[in-house]
């Protein structure tokens, strides 16, 4: 029998996180049936749970990799860009995350409230979100572009709001038309001001 490649496996994880992803979002975590999820992915359920050991692992690894895919964008540009992916066209073929992403946080913040358990396993995910906004921004106020009045963990704190209060108006269905301008603002708030 032939061996398969860790690039296969790797692949086949990869098509399997990107179906899921839209499944979860569109039809979010209870909805989300095996029918559907082998629909999304074009696998049968042995190869999803090939992978994975059941619907919850696949959920939390779906999580967690949009987490990782968060962070590194705040690493390199900020948690404002990681909001402004979120008001971005999906179609436009980039790496933003788009309305699947907004989709699946939103599956997790509302599993955040009612499922202790699932709260239990994500805090020690959501933390690299957190830690990758802190580091940036101790980053940026050490190059002298942050404002220094404010303690660093009191701007990622409110950043995350800023963030979650994003994700509640969008999951409302909410005009996003100025919503641009709003992180603009929110952009000039934690930066520094130079006196002239």
């Amino acid at each position: 029998m032939p061996r398969v490649s860790q690039d296969h496996l790797d692949a086949r994880r990869r098509q399997i996180l990107d179906g899921s992803r839209s499944c979860f979002a569109r039809f979010g975590y209870e909805g989300a049936t095996v029918r559907r999820l082998e629909e999304a992915t074009g696998l049968s359920r042995g190869a999803i749970f090939h992978h994975f050991k059941d619907k919850e692992s696949l959920f939390l690894a779906l999580a967690e990799d949009d987490a990782t895919r968060m962070a590194d964008v705040v690493a390199e540009q900020g948690l404002v860009q990681v909001m402004r992916n979120l008001l971005d066209d999906p179609a436009d073929g980039g790496d933003a995350p788009g309305v699947d992403w907004l989709g699946a946080r939103l599956e997790v913040s509302r599993r955040l409230r009612t499922d202790e358990e699932f709260r239990a396993r994500w805090a020690q995910r959501s933390e690299q979100l957190t830690a990758a906004t802190r580091a940036r921004l101790k980053w940026q106020r050490d190059a002298g572009n942050l404002r220094d009045d404010v303690d660093v963990d009191v701007l990622t704190a409110y950043l995350e709001l800023v963030l979650e209060g994003l994700l509640s108006h969008l999951a409302m269905g909410l005009p996003a038309a100025h919503l641009g301008s709003v992180l603009d603002l929110v952009e000039e708030s934690v930066r520094r001001h130079r006196g002239g």
